[in-house]
């Protein structure tokens, strides 16, 4: 390093755990966030003044009014403009740090792309917004053997968990198998977000990339954290790898080869069908749920219809949904996601 960069990083320098060698690590390694919602934006603001030498971020949405609340790295700008969260992701980290090498990626993340996109990295920083994408990025990550860090934050409840493949336990072992909870999922479009948890989420995830890229392994946490900053509950359980893993220990990347991601069709004009896998939804709780966060919305004993404007969703009790307004799978994915949960 140079003078300017010693500078640039004196006080992470000073940190005795990582000093002059670990800041090098650093500057030589690479990360890559996959989504740049909350939690993604935080983790790419951390990790670019930290001084990670090449970051790529990979997002599949623009920037709306909501996102301003809790992700950080956008502005009032960016939301009138509707821009790509990646690109204006790049162009914020870039002015943050103009010595790291940024890449914003529009993409959305699927079996056909997953590997280009993240395997030239170091270490993957899950942002996404959803577990079918999460079981993707678990399945490419312990088939490469790359260490990934899953993180999540819903109102005022988070978790993350670093994956280390065939060193600690993967996320289908945490919620894959028997025991495991399935039906729908509270979302931030439907019960709400606090920043302070996203925030806190994302440091503690980019504390463990740190540790990884900076060559400190025996400092990983090596378990479940979760947090709820309303309360102030900190909690954490010991997982073990699954002797039956799915992914781990069977090597079945059921999720890369596309087997268990939602078959989707076009239906009609302007509408897209998504068939979902063994999943049944009780649709009075679905409405109960959705009331708060969607207009327009119609129930009977078959099907409920709610507009999320300019999209009109219908959902049906066998986990099928068509997406009217749009014949793009990613919109029609995401919708999904952000209002039914995955």
């Amino acid at each position: 390093m140079d003078d300017f960069l010693q500078e640039k990083y004196s006080r992470q320098i000073l940190f005795e755990r990582i000093g002059l060698g670990g800041q090098e690590r650093l500057l030589a390694s690479s990360a890559v966030v996959a989504g740049c919602g909350a939690i993604g934006a935080a983790a790419a603001n951390l990790l670019v003044r930290a001084g990670v030498g090449r970051i790529g971020v990979v997002d599949r949405d623009f920037v709306e009014p909501s996102n301003l609340q809790r992700q950080t790295l956008f502005d009032e700008s960016d939301a009138r403009g509707a821009l790509p969260k990646a690109i204006a992701a790049e162009r914020k980290l870039r002015a943050i740090n103009s010595s790291v090498h940024v890449e914003g990626i529009v993409a959305d993340i699927n079996p056909g792309n997953v590997e280009q996109l993240l395997n030239n990295f170091d270490v993957i920083l899950d942002g996404t917004d959803n577990f079918e994408t999460r079981f993707l990025i678990n399945d490419v990550a312990v088939k490469s053997g790359k260490p990934w860090i899953y993180a999540a934050a819903v109102a005022s409840y988070g978790l993350t968990m670093t994956v280390q493949p065939g060193k600690t336990a993967c996320l289908a072992c945490l919620l894959e198998g028997a025991g495991a909870v399935t039906g729908m999922e509270d979302t931030c479009d439907t019960i709400g977000v606090l920043g302070a948890i996203v925030n806190l989420i994302a440091s503690l995830q980019v504390a463990e990339a740190m540790k990884l890229l900076g060559g400190n392994h025996e400092a990983l946490y090596g378990r479940p954290i979760s947090v709820d900053v309303w309360t102030g509950h900190f909690q954490s359980v010991q997982i073990e790898r699954s002797p039956d893993c799915r992914c781990c220990s069977r090597h079945d990347f059921s999720y890369l080869e596309g087997q268990a991601q939602p078959h989707i069709t076009m239906c009609g004009r302007d509408s897209v069908q998504i068939h979902e896998h063994n999943r049944t939804f009780d649709l009075d709780a679905l409405q109960q749920r959705l009331s708060r966060s969607v207009t327009g919305m119609r129930h009977n004993d078959f099907l409920l219809r709610f507009l999320v404007a300019p999209y009109e969703m219908t959902v049906f009790s066998d986990g099928r949904a068509i997406v009217k307004g749009t014949t793009d799978p990613a919109v029609a994915r995401s919708l999904y996601a952000r209002y039914i949960g995955a």
